[in-house]
């Protein structure tokens, strides 16, 4: 290993994603900070990923999953600063929209969404979220 891949390797202070087991080791946290990194939320249904379901019910399992998170960290989804959603299927853009506004009052985050040949567990959707802590 070189000294810079050393220096990029996970502390072992980080925390590793809790959940379904084959989805990798996605990070919870990167360190201290006053913004919280909350990736890789998938449409988890128990211990299953639920790619059965249509990209806007996805959308709510992980939109489900991730106001757990921030449940933990005092903060909801008015804390949120911006949000990637990784759609695997673009086809279901408008109907994934239409169910992302219902999730947010009046001021939405900065958001960029992106279109992927594939997501992991065979998922149409993925979200990761920068979340304001002080």
């Amino acid at each position: 290993m070189t000294e810079s891949q050393l220096r990029r390797a996970s502390a072992s202070s980080r925390k590793q994603r809790d959940g379904t087991e084959f989805v990798g080791g996605y990070g919870k946290t990167t360190g201290d900070s006053d913004l919280l990194f909350i990736e890789g939320q998938l449409p988890e249904d128990g211990d299953r990923i639920a790619n059965d379901a249509s990209p806007v019910r996805q959308l709510e399992l992980c939109f489900e999953t991730l106001e757990t998170q921030l449940e933990r960290h005092g903060k909801g989804m008015g804390d949120v600063l911006q949000l990637t959603l990784y759609l695997a299927e673009m086809d279901a853009y408008d109907r994934v929209n239409d169910s992302y506004e219902q999730y947010f009052d009046e001021t939405y985050p900065a958001r960029t969404t992106i279109g992927v040949c594939e997501l992991l567990g065979d998922a149409a959707v993925t979200v990761d979220a920068v979340v304001a802590i002080e």
